[in-house]
């Protein structure tokens, strides 16, 4: 990571469908909530498309969340967190925004922007990084 408002990417060695489910996993072990999942590469192929396996996993917990809208609405703009899973070039990325830097950004008070720092740090942890 380059500065906390760049886009932190991460490398994994697994496959994709592994990272996809380790990470997944991480998320469930902590108490966390999948809100959804975006399969792009199944969109493109919808259109008559092809692109490389791309899935964005939305995440959180409204405990977590909630005080955090609740002082500065528009954070609700970047929430809940997001992580990208992506191919390229025969290698597994996953990336995400900084959430300290995003809520800085959406107004939330000092005291709250690094409260969600530990959700995203769990990523890096579920691929031994």
């Amino acid at each position: 990571m380059e500065s906390e408002t760049d886009i932190v990417e991460l490398t994994s060695g697994l496959s994709f469908a592994d990272t996809v489910a380790r990470l997944k996993n991480a998320i469930e072990t902590a108490e966390m909530t999948i809100f959804a999942q975006i399969d792009h590469a199944a969109g493109a192929s919808e259109a008559g498309l092809t692109m490389p396996p791309t899935l964005v996993l939305i995440y959180g917990n409204p405990r977590g969340g909630t005080p955090i809208m609740l002082a500065a609405p528009h954070s609700a703009l970047d929430l809940p967190l997001r992580a990208l899973v992506r191919e390229e070039n025969g290698r597994v990325l996953v990336s995400y925004h900084p959430a300290a830097a995003m809520l800085r950004a959406a107004g939330v008070p000092e005291t709250m922007a690094t409260h969600l720092d530990r959700a995203q740090q769990l990523l890096a942890k579920a691929l031994g990084t």
